[in-house]
């Protein structure tokens, strides 16, 4: 009867996910109130970290963080036992947890103008976690990106798991190529972990870094950060816990600002397009925004050249929020 019992865990807690990922994915289509919010909450067997609330159409809701996991999802506040701390209080309480670790130790790699972050995974055998931003663009989604990884994962490992860095700009302006990749979600062919990638992305030819994307004098980061993420809400995305930085760029002060926010800075160990190269744990970067062909048709080789790898179960897609976790455990 154990065996029994043991056998189905497995199919009872991917149920729960099911039903934890539909709840997420509804639109919150009147989202007002949305600000920065942080708590303890639990729900017996397990804590969570708020870090949003919200109202949308007469009730609030929290964005919550497993601490353990990385994992996000929105719920409202009448199931949970429920601490209002302020942010230093609430550190403190899960400072032994992945999550707090993984904060932590993107604080510390903060310094440097670009790539400040966590730039690499640590999973247990050969491959990557796939990041690619969806900056503003006036030409359409690298759509070959998502179907050439369905067509290679899907008898091994479906769905895929990718991180898709995304805009409010981009948002607005690709309604109907946003439709597509939540349908590929929808259907299983591919699992997206939305990244914040800011809301505007403001870029200039002529300014230095120290003073260009979100160092920009006069940016708005609350603006951009929160916007975002209510942007993601009202299209039925989940937003994650993590950040990427407008070209990579930033200061320590704006990383200590992103990580107030309780969202983890990622950067990149393999810019494609830059011809850094992959490694087994690397974070990969790719812009599939349609800007930036060369990553895109260097991610479609590497693809590739790992048909038989991948078949053999040898070489897959890291799920990015296992990758920073398995780090810290």
């Amino acid at each position: 009867m154990k065996k029994q019992l043991i056998k189905y865990f497995p199919l009872f807690f991917c149920l729960l996910g099911t039903i934890f990922e539909a709840q997420a994915q509804a639109n919150y289509l009147k989202i007002t109130s949305y600000k920065v919010y942080y708590g303890w909450a639990t729900h017996y067997p397990q804590d969570w970290m708020i870090i949003r609330q919200f109202e949308n159409d007469g009730k609030t809701y929290y964005l919550l963080v497993n601490p353990q996991t990385l994992e996000t999802k929105i719920d409202e506040p009448g199931f949970y036992k429920v601490k209002p701390m302020v942010l230093a209080e609430t550190r403190d309480f899960f400072k032994n947890t992945p999550y707090e670790k993984a904060l932590r130790k993107a604080e510390k790699q903060s310094a440097n103008i670009q790539d400040a972050g966590i730039e690499e995974g640590m999973p247990k055998e050969a491959g990557i976690s796939l990041t690619a931003d969806l900056c503003p663009s006036h030409r359409p989604l690298d759509r070959v990106v998502f179907t050439d990884i369905f067509r290679e994962f899907q008898k091994v490992e479906r769905p895929a798991p990718v991180a898709l860095s995304i805009t409010g700009i981009w948002m607005r302006q690709h309604p109907q190529d946003l439709e597509w990749l939540k349908k590929m979600q929808a259907d299983h062919e591919i699992y997206i972990i939305w990244i914040n990638h800011s809301y505007n992305h403001r870029v200039s030819s002529k300014l230095p870094l120290k003073e260009n994307f979100l160092l920009e004098p006069g940016t708005d980061i609350n603006y951009e950060v929160l916007e975002t993420e209510k942007a993601m809400l009202k299209n039925g995305l989940l937003p994650s816990v993590f950040f990427r930085f407008p070209g990579l760029v930033s200061d320590q002060q704006l990383v200590y600002k992103i990580t107030d926010f309780g969202l983890i800075p990622i950067g990149s160990d393999a810019w494609l397009a830059k011809g850094q190269q992959s490694q087994p744990g690397s974070i990969v970067l790719i812009h599939a925004n349609g800007n930036e062909p060369l990553g895109v048709e260097d991610f479609i080789k590497l693809l590739r050249s790992k048909t038989q790898s991948i078949a053999k179960k040898q070489w897959l897609l890291y799920d990015l929020r296992e990758s920073v976790d398995e780090e810290f455990q």
